[in-house]
Parts: C-alpha cells; structure tokens; sequence
C-alpha cells in the first residue's frame, strides 16, 4: 500500500472536516478562543483580512449613499418588547445587564451593589435603539431617505460556538435605512443585496446565489428577509449576507413618522442589512485546502512574501539590497486599483519554515530570493492555487512585467474553481423519495432545487434530516410545478441544504 501524502494540516478536510476548519484557522494564526466562553481574539492576520473586508465593503456603501454612525452597545429592555416578533426572536439570544458597580463582599472577592431601574440589553442587533433616534430625525418627507451604517459588535449567546462562523460576540456591520414609500425601501432591500453579491463574488471569490428567505427563516419582524447563500466545501450552505424589508412595522413600534408633501403625516417604510466576520470563515471554508489557509488576492493581507534566502552576514547584504529593491518595484505596481502589499520576510528562521508559515497562512504569491537569483536576475516563485511543488525560476523582469496578471489570474481561477464545486454539489430534486436520498446520513447532500411550497407543512421532515430551507432563488426560477412534499400545486422551487 502506497503512503498517503503528507499535507501541512491533519486531519485532512476529507478525513474531518471541523476539526480540519479549526486547524487551518490555527496553522494561518487567525484566532483563537479567549477566557471569555464563547468569545474569540481574533489575531493580527485574522484582523487584516476583516479590515480589508470592512475597507471595501464601507467604500461601495458610501457609493450608494450610506454614511457611517454608531449607537450604543446597550438597549432598554422596554425597546425590544416594542416590537413582538422581533423579542420572540432574539429573547433567548440576549445577554443582560442587571446591576451597576461593584464593590467588595463579605467573603471578599466583588459583588454587583446597585441593581439598574431597567435591565439593559447588550445589543444582539440595533433595530430599536436606532429606530429611536431615527424617530428624533425624522419629521419631514424632506429628512429622507436616511441611508445610515454602523460597524460594531454585538452579542448572542450562543450555546454551541465556532470561531468566525458562530460566536456569542461577533464583528459586523449593521445598514439601517429609512424610506417614504414601500417601493423605495424594496430597492433598497435589494441594492444591498446586490451590493453583498458583488462583494462576494469579486473580491472573495465565492460564488453565491440571491434569494428570499422562506417565511421560517425571515429575519424576526420583517416583512421579507433577501440573503446570498454560498456552498462550503463540506456541500453545506452559509448564508453570508442578509437585506430585510422591515415594511412600517418597526415604523410603527418606534413611531418613526413624516409630513408628507401634501401634509399629510405618515409612518415611514425601513430597511436593515448586514453582514458579519462570519465572512472569514467562508472565505476559509470555500478557498483553502490541506495545506492551510488560501486567500483570493483582492483579500489578502499581503499579496506577496518575499524570503530571502542566505548562508552569512556578507551574502545577506547583497540578497536583502536586491530583496528591497524588487519590493520598492512591486509596490509601485497597482492591483484592483491600490498598490501591490508586498512583505520581506527577514526573521532569523529558517527559509523553509518560513515559506511553509506563508503557505499556510494564504499568502497568494511567495518568492524565494537566494545569491544565485541575485546573480542571475531572477526569483523563485510558488503561487498558493497550486501545489506547493509547483514551484520553479522566473527572470525578475518578467515576473514584475506579469505579476498583475498573475493575482489577477490566481483571483479568477479560486472563483472558477468554487463555481464548479458549487455546480457539482447542485442537483433538482423532483420527488420525496428522491430529496430523502440526496440527504441520507451516508450521503454528502448539497443544494437541492425543489418544487416546494412556502409553508410549515414538512418542517419535522427536515428537522430530522437536519435540512434548512436556504431561499427562493431569485434568478432562474419562473418554472412553476408541484410541490414535493405537499402536492399543493403552482409553486416555485426552493433549495435545501445542511448548513451552517
């Protein structure tokens, strides 16, 4: 019997795929758990690549309008009871505080003293404290729309947590709009939607799929919930983006009204979107393989690494002067419209273990540069979308001449690469017989396209295949037939998927 490759990660995504996903995130230094159960400290490459999502994320809000504001972390409890959907669904998610200061106990140690005249909720979403200042705002068809974002934290506790997809704390970003007419707030709904769509599929590389949310899986208190919903390599779903038509229903509860232009005062029409660092787990999930961690260029902290490779303090002058002087030349270089991020790696390691921690961290292009490559005029070059044999020489001048290109191709060959993934992990189901055997234990399961009907009718049926309803698509999808489960007749299909 032949031995199995060696791979930098074990187990192997095909051998354990959780305990591979905790392993990539460990080998690539991204998080890790903190004293604070259920929490994450998301570590300094993990952070660059959320800080690169927010930077382009918060340039194609303020593109459409939005402008950034922050509201507090803590909520009144009387907020939340205003609108009864939206406490029924977040209730057992809330954390709260009860009490104000401590001070020293009679066995020592310290004790909460002062209980709060109302316990405040640490925010687990920002509807109703933003709903009320939006009420302050508004008093005129004039004041809108109001096209506001924030970026923060929030809370959830969460009783089963994994780092970046399911954490009781998490970073994110929260849009919360205000609009005078349902048609107005509709297109809003939908231009974040397309908005997280682009985002994910052309600077993360993930194929993703729009689609409304069934009405069991609607955002608590909206009126419709739109989200894109990308395949990991597991064949599971994430939804990695949620747009919500909020109709006048936290209108109402917050009393958010406007003058009309004839007068007349009405309730305004809202909408909330966001997106979250769950996004870095889809991102780790859909790209990296048993090697560790592979980043889409467009995303990558560093774009390229340069490690210099030398024997003793007079070979290093001379690779570290050569080493600067390709870097200053890169970065003059621009890339999806910013200049190239390129790191010399010059710690006193070794060469090989310092290529290895940038192969499991994700680093899209990485160059070894010895006295011989100074001698002749060239680098060694290893690209993270293929083997880490694959590797070879290349004149300096023609690697600089082609290096855009190159990220360029790297970025659409991981899009291309997940696109055919999701395809074959794709299938139309037509019967019940057919959709239990697509989702057996023993099968890897994927998205099935069904003929099923927007109800609750077979909601045991998926809870014990452990099966959600991922969204009505919103493309490819005026085909009518009937339902699978039901029979009802003249409905359109719905895709299912495990997910995460």
């Amino acid at each position: 019997m032949s031995k199995p490759a060696q791979t930098a990660i074990t187990p192997t995504r095909a051998e354990d795929y959780p305990e591979w996903y905790q392993q990539v995130i460990k080998a690539a230094d991204l998080a890790e758990n903190s004293p604070v159960r259920g929490c994450m400290v998301i570590k300094p490459w993990g952070y660059a690549i959320w800080e690169n999502i927010q930077r382009v994320l918060d340039g194609m809000f303020k593109e459409t309008g939005h402008v950034n504001a922050y509201f507090p972390l803590l909520i009144p409890k009387s907020f939340l009871e205003k609108e009864a959907e939206h406490v029924d669904g977040f209730a057992k998610e809330c954390a709260v505080v009860t009490h104000h200061r401590l001070e020293e106990g009679p066995e020592g140690g310290l004790v909460p003293a002062g209980p709060l005249e109302e316990p405040l909720i640490i925010r687990p979403t920002s509807e109703t404290i933003i709903g009320a200042m939006f009420a302050k705002w508004v008093s005129s068809y004039r004041d809108l729309p109001l096209l506001i974002n924030q970026w923060a934290n929030v809370m959830r506790w969460e009783l089963r947590t994994r780092l970046f997809l399911r954490t009781a704390e998490f970073l994110w970003q929260e849009g919360h709009t205000v609009h005078a007419t349902a048609d107005e707030a509709v297109a809003e709904t939908k231009q974040m939607l397309d908005v997280y769509a682009r985002f994910a599929e052309e600077t993360m590389a993930i194929p993703v799929i729009r689609g409304e949310k069934t009405k069991a899986e609607r955002f608590p208190g909206a009126v419709s919930t739109f989200a894109i919903e990308a395949m990991m390599q597991d064949r599971k779903a994430l939804q990695a983006g949620t747009s919500h038509f909020l109709g006048q229903n936290f209108a109402k509860a917050q009393e958010i009204k406007y003058q009309s232009a004839q007068g007349q005062l009405e309730y305004a029409w809202t909408t909330s979107w966001g997106v979250s660092t769950r996004l870095v787990g889809a991102v780790i999930m859909t790209h990296s393989d048993d090697d560790g961690l592979v980043l889409p260029p467009k995303l990558a902290p560093q774009q390229i690494v340069i490690v210099p490779i030398y024997r003793d303090d007079a070979g290093r002058a001379e690779v570290i002067a050569y080493c600067e002087s390709l870097r200053d030349e890169l970065r003059a270089l621009r890339y999806d419209d910013e200049k190239l991020r390129v790191l010399i790696d010059d710690r006193d390691l070794r060469g090989g273990d310092k290529v290895w921690e940038h192969i499991k961290k994700g680093v899209p292009i990485r160059l070894e540069v010895g006295p011989r490559d100074v001698a002749s005029g060239s680098v060694f070059m290893g690209r993270r979308d293929r083997s880490p044999k694959e590797k070879g020489p290349v004149s300096r001048a023609d690697f600089v001449a082609t290096v855009v290109g190159t990220l360029e191709e790297i970025q659409s060959t991981l899009y291309q690469r997940a696109l055919a993934y999701r395809e074959e992990g794709t299938a139309r189901i037509e019967s019940r017989e057919a959709f239990e055997a697509y989702f057996a234990e023993d099968q890897p399961g994927g998205f099935a396209w069904c003929f099923a009907a927007d109800d609750d009718a077979y909601a045991d049926l998926l809870k014990d295949l452990k099966v959600t309803a991922r969204c009505i698509p919103l493309a490819d999808n005026e085909e009518r037939g009937r339902c699978i489960f039901t029979g009802k007749d003249g409905v359109q299909r719905i895709i299912f998927a495990r997910a995460y």
